[in-house]
């Protein structure tokens, strides 16, 4: 068969019509894979319609607001820290978490006590050496007043007696009564005085007593305990200066009565943070609020503000600059939670019922306008938005449907620059 000019053979068409039914085919296949006709390498994200929360975002750390002060007991001297536990760690109620070195203390003690055995056993010397001389003082006072009595009686037989006898009797008489009268003195000087070296004694040993005592309290204040359950907080010790200050350890000496430790209730954790001042006019107490915290990111967790602070505070960092302090409280609390740990608080000041909110990174400006990069069946397409409203992660957008998916902006490896999703301008 024979072909005019022009014409083109059967086969060429069937193969013709094979190529296009295998792109389509191909094209198919991509469609399903991707959604659209086109794919990137670019990290890409979808636009999604709901409510969105405009919010204040403040850094801050966890506090407690009620915790129980350690402190280093009182009238000790020369204390210093041989075992503490962890930092961190938990604790119960009666369980130890610092020892101080009680070696001198019980070498004093030791002393003591052998001192108050020595001032006991001389105590009872002298007990016995006065109840003995008291004895034989009584006795000696006993035959005098013997004495005197026989003389009274020979005075009583002067009509018996000659008159020299019955003065002799007389005599006698009056030298029996002087003798016992210095008999009942000695009696009881001796008395007097034994009562005072016993009672010095006594004294004596009371004191080393006391002593003893005070050393023994001082002894069981070397192991010091918790009065609450909780974690264990090291205060900072300031013995080297503001400079050098730093949490206790062992072999630090400490000052009677300083803070050592403190033990915060954990029911009662709430993160503070700093409100900076053109923020302040925005919030108030009562708003929602989230809270994320630097090792935990993945779960934000819900609290409430609780309070902002009427005045200023001024922070003693380069750049100065000056703060309000909010306290916001955690509408559930987590076991991991540890006082000092930092995050983040947003804040809720606002709500847009019905919004198409894209992730912040999706945004960028082209000649001073904002815009998103969308991906197409045909490529990268560049797409004018209007900012509605911003915050740190999320930007709601007008000008885009909700299933756009949009590319995000990447960071450079180096400079840390930001550049565009939609390639090269």
């Amino acid at each position: 068969m024979s072909l005019g000019r022009g014409q083109k053979p059967r086969w060429w068409w069937m193969g013709a019509l094979a190529g296009v039914c295998a792109t389509g085919a191909a094209a198919w296949v991509m469609w399903g894979k991707t959604g659209t006709g086109f794919t990137t390498d670019l990290p890409t994200a979808t636009a999604r319609r709901g409510e969105f929360l405009v919010t204040v975002s403040c850094r801050g750390e966890l506090v407690a607001g009620r915790s129980v002060q350690i402190t280093a007991p009182l009238n000790v001297p020369d204390l210093r820290i041989i075992w503490m536990m962890a930092a961190g760690a938990p604790v119960k109620a009666g369980e130890v978490i610092l020892r101080f070195d009680g070696s001198t203390a019980q070498r004093q003690l030791s002393e003591k006590e052998a001192e108050m055995k020595q001032a006991q056993a001389t105590l009872e010397q002298a007990a016995a050496e006065a109840r003995i001389s008291l004895e034989q003082d009584r006795l000696e006072v006993a035959a005098q007043r013997s004495a005197v009595e026989r003389a009274r009686l020979e005075v009583s037989k002067k009509d018996l007696l000659s008159t020299l006898d019955a003065e002799v009797a007389k005599v006698d008489l009056a030298l029996a009564e002087q003798k016992l009268k210095a008999q009942q003195a000695k009696l009881e000087l001796n008395q007097t005085s034994s009562k005072a070296k016993v009672a010095s004694l006594t004294s004596q040993m009371n004191k080393v007593k006391a002593e003893a005592e005070l050393t023994r309290q001082r002894i069981a204040q070397m192991e010091v305990k918790a009065p609450s359950e909780g974690v264990v907080n090291f205060l900072m010790n300031y013995s080297q200066g503001w400079v050098n200050a730093r949490p206790f350890r062992v072999g630090d000496g400490v000052w009677p009565g300083s803070g050592i430790a403190e033990i915060p209730d954990l029911k009662s954790l709430q993160l503070k943070a700093k409100v900076e001042e053109i923020e302040r006019g925005r919030i108030q107490a009562e708003q929602v609020a989230k809270i994320v915290l630097d090792p935990f990111p993945e779960k934000p967790f819900e609290a409430k503000l609780k309070s902002i602070s009427p005045l200023t505070e001024q922070n003693f960092e380069w750049p100065p600059s000056r703060n309000f302090r909010a306290y916001a409280d955690f509408a559930e609390l987590d076991g991991r939670l540890r006082p000092g740990m930092n995050g983040r608080l947003d804040i809720v000041v606002d709500r847009i019922a019905d919004a198409i909110s894209v992730p912040a990174r999706a945004v960028v400006t082209r000649d001073g306008k904002p815009m998103v990069v969308t991906v197409t069946e045909r490529g990268l397409r560049p797409a004018g938005v209007e900012v509605v409203a911003r915050n740190p992660d999320e930007v709601a957008v007008r000008g885009i449907q909700a299933g756009t998916k949009v590319t995000l902006a990447e960071e450079e490896e180096k400079g840390g620059a930001k550049r565009g999703a939609g390639g090269k301008r």
